[in-house]
């Protein structure tokens, strides 16, 4: 990203047909800039329009970078990248954010902040400008999830007016073509450890006679299943562990005989499901290891001191090794029950005291077979390739 020294700010704007409102929104922008003397641009990222945005743009005043990807990330990434600018503000064109009044972020990223957030709930909704499904449910929930699953700072993770650095933007390597481009800023920002703050700004109802590209339950649901992929500890690390550690408690309980609680007599039937308990929760746990790293050599994740310590200490060969154990246990057990058939000229067994043996011979085979498979897996993806990142 080449960021000319003569420009401290570029204004991006992502559009697709926004004849309606462009013009006033590029002509907001421009004259926060003069008053603010500050030394700027204004970029129009379009996205294909067929209404003649471009030329209105440029007829305002604004730069036209055609950006022929699709998506709202798309979008924004053409237009970050064009950027000239030292700092950047990104804004919907349709005029329902407050471009006259820039300057409180630009005195947030001045200051040093690598992400300066609009909140809309702190500056104000005016009546009209989002729909009651948004307000008190959507944006509340999601941010609040985003908040639990990745501490971070900001009140309203979906607001379009945020400023940041062309340097923090290059740290981001921002992916997300669509919608949820808007949660993966903040996560990333997060995770990386960039400084976040707030300024609070105004919602406006917007200026199109059309209705918005936002789907709400399609784009909800797009920005909810990005956290929780972001999130593979919470996904699935937490649980697989719970269940690993419960079937595995459960096993150990009912192995040397039935139990009874109440009126209830356990035994071998939930000794089976409590081994598949454990066995699924292995895989599960597993799959969040899969999930980061796959993400931090894609460049989807930054990279995290733990799993560089994790790859260290658990090696292909320990990952052999322990497999191997199990394994030959699972052997060993299956040969003990082999004989107890034996023992009684291979007739009828009593099914309550031969499962005892096998289910943890059969849960012994299973696991380790997917330890030396995960771990050849691992291995080949701890390779990497040219392109990728490390852990």
């Amino acid at each position: 990203m080449d960021v000319s020294a003569d420009l401290e700010l570029t204004v991006v704007m992502p559009c697709l047909n926004e004849a309606e409102t462009l013009e006033v929104c590029v002509r907001k922008a421009l004259d926060s800039l003069e008053r603010g003397n500050i030394r700027g641009e204004v970029v129009v990222a379009d996205n294909g329009s067929t209404d003649g945005s471009q030329n209105i743009a440029r007829r305002a005043g604004a730069r036209v970078v055609p950006v022929a990807a699709k998506g709202y990330g798309s979008a924004l990434l053409g237009g970050i990248h064009a950027a000239r600018g030292k700092y950047v503000i990104m804004g919907d064109a349709d005029d329902s954010y407050d471009f006259t009044n820039l300057m409180p972020f630009v005195q947030k990223l001045r200051e040093g902040f690598d992400l300066v957030m609009g909140n809309r709930f702190r500056g104000g909704i005016r009546p009209g400008a989002m729909p009651p499904l948004h307000k008190y449910l959507g944006n509340p929930v999601l941010t609040g999830i985003g908040r639990l699953l990745f501490h971070s700072p900001a009140g309203d993770f979906h607001c379009g007016l945020r400023g940041f650095s062309k340097a923090a933007a290059e740290k981001m390597d921002l992916q997300s073509t669509g919608m949820e481009f808007a949660s993966e800023m903040v996560v990333k920002s997060t995770l990386l450890g960039l400084r976040i703050t707030e300024v609070p700004t105004i919602l406006s109802p917007d200026g199109r006679s059309r209705p918005p590209h936002l789907r709400s339950w399609r784009d909800g649901w797009r920005h909810l299943r990005f956290m929780l992929l972001y999130s593979p500890r919470w996904l699935f690390l937490i649980p697989g562990v719970v269940m690993m550690v419960a079937g595995i408690a459960a096993m150990l309980w009912l192995l040397p005989a039935p139990r009874k609680v109440g009126q209830v007599t356990l035994d071998v039937h939930t000794l089976l499901y409590a081994a598949l308990l454990a066995l699924i929760g292995f895989q599960t746990a597993l799959f969040a290891v899969f999930t980061k790293v796959f993400g931090i050599i894609e460049g989807l994740l930054p990279p995290d001191p733990r799993m560089s310590w994790i790859f260290k200490m658990v090696s292909l060969e320990a990952g052999l090794v322990v497999g191997t154990l199990l394994i030959v246990f699972g052997l060993a057990g299956s040969l003990y029950a082999v004989n107890l058939w034996r023992a009684v000229s291979f007739g009828a067994l009593d099914p309550s005291q031969t499962f005892r043996t096998i289910i943890p011979a059969i849960f012994s085979l299973m696991l380790g077979c997917q330890i030396i498979l995960s771990s050849f897996f691992l291995s080949v993806l701890g390779l990497g390739r040219r392109g990728s990142k490390s852990l």
